[in-house]
């Protein structure tokens, strides 16, 4: 079974895609291709806090994140290369959908003050990115168990060519963006 929001692009984005931005063919109309969640965590904290980001990642996203290393050596920040700084996820396919479905749904309304995500934060070439400051935003986390509080990035990566086409996209999808901001 596919997942349900992916059946609503299927149904009534891709067709109101169609039909505002006279596209003539069903492949030129923009898609997601994937969603990147990354966690960064700082060098000098202990050990464990790889560990517990590894831990958040993967009971948010539902896979096994992968651990990044730093490439080189910086002594100001006494990162040393080869040295754990963080873990990310790249969801594709019915994963993806799912994914967008709660971020827009269950965990993006829990987010205190929330008045909607900002609508200048693409790229140029129709990708978004957001910044999440806390991980407990997330059903899927249980706020007593949690050592620190810890951010994420996550940009949805689609197909689109221009700004204007991937924010049309994705307020069909649900995604709240806020008005005049």
């Amino acid at each position: 079974m596919k997942a349900r929001l992916y059946q609503r692009y299927a149904e009534v984005v891709r067709p109101a895609l169609m039909e505002k931005w006279k596209y003539t063919n069903v492949h030129q109309v923009p898609r997601l291709e994937k969603i990147v969640v990354h966690m960064g965590v700082s060098a000098s904290l202990e050990k464990g806090a790889v560990d517990d980001a590894v831990r958040d990642l993967t009971s948010i996203t539902g896979r096994k994140p992968v651990i990044d290393k730093s490439r080189k050596s910086i002594a100001n920040f006494k990162l040393r290369e080869g040295q754990p700084i963080g873990c990310h996820v790249t969801l594709r396919r019915d994963v993806m959908y799912e994914f967008l479905d709660r971020l827009a749904a269950a965990a993006l309304p829990r987010i205190r003050d929330f008045r909607g995500i900002s609508s200048r934060a693409f790229d140029g070439r129709g990708n978004y990115s957001m910044g999440i400051t806390e991980q407990t935003i997330f059903p899927e986390i249980e706020a007593d168990k949690i050592k620190r509080t810890q951010g994420m990035d996550i940009t949805l990566v689609t197909t689109a060519k221009t700004n204007a086409e991937a924010l049309d996209l994705l307020k069909q999808m649900g995604l709240p963006f806020a008005e005049g901001r």
